[in-house]
């Protein structure tokens, strides 16, 4: 589990077919072999550690459904370590698990913030609640306006120069997880509604 609050931007060193190799110093830091960290909000395991940072394993079905399989040498990429129970939580639930991905339509200056829209699809948008959260390529944020095509997102000062977000452009693919809550919920109504056999 994660919290969607941005330890570090790191850098690919090279992505291979099932293998992603990460430059990181800070998210390194009391982590060991086989934990779980988010790469742009997909959790990946550590397999291998060196003094420029860490090795991973990448299912195909995880390049399916996130944009890993577009990273190349030297692209800036998110990452946080997996949360602690004792720790605070500070952004939202984040299990690491990308149900989709969306496509940045536009960035507006807003006083010292920056309005980010993301056009996505109506099976992700479902779950995109007014004033709730939802995760951008590992990054917590609080949804604050939404259309049948796409939903828009506020990003302070602190989230435009410490994540990898300044490096993107409109017509970029972004990761997408939802609110695991509004899922549960729905999956639960479902289930009221179904009419046991006689």
């Amino acid at each position: 589990m994660f919290t969607g609050i941005i330890e570090e931007v790191g850098e690919v060193r090279s992505n291979e077919e099932g293998t992603i190799a990460i430059k990181a110093k800070k998210i390194l830091w009391g982590t060991n072999l086989g934990d779980s960290i988010a790469v742009n909000g997909v959790d990946l395991t550590a397999k291998h550690f060196d003094e420029e940072g860490f090795i991973a394993n990448v299912m195909p079905e995880t390049y399916r459904r996130s944009n890993l399989g577009e990273l190349k040498a030297g692209d800036p990429i998110n990452l946080e370590r997996s949360i602690q129970l004792a720790g605070r939580l500070s952004g939202h639930i984040v299990r690491g698990v990308v149900e989709a991905t969306g496509t940045i339509d536009s960035f507006t200056p807003e006083g010292e913030a920056i309005i980010l829209r993301i056009n996505a699809s109506p099976e992700i948008l479902r779950y995109v609640i007014m004033k709730g959260p939802v995760t951008i390529d590992g990054i917590s944020l609080t949804v604050m306006a939404k259309d049948d095509h796409s939903f828009s997102v506020s990003l302070v000062q602190y989230t435009q120069e410490n994540t990898n977000l300044h490096a993107r452009q409109p017509g970029d693919r972004v990761n997408l997880e939802t609110d695991i809550i509004a899922r549960y919920v729905e999956a639960m109504l479902q289930d009221r509604n179904v009419v046991p056999p006689e």
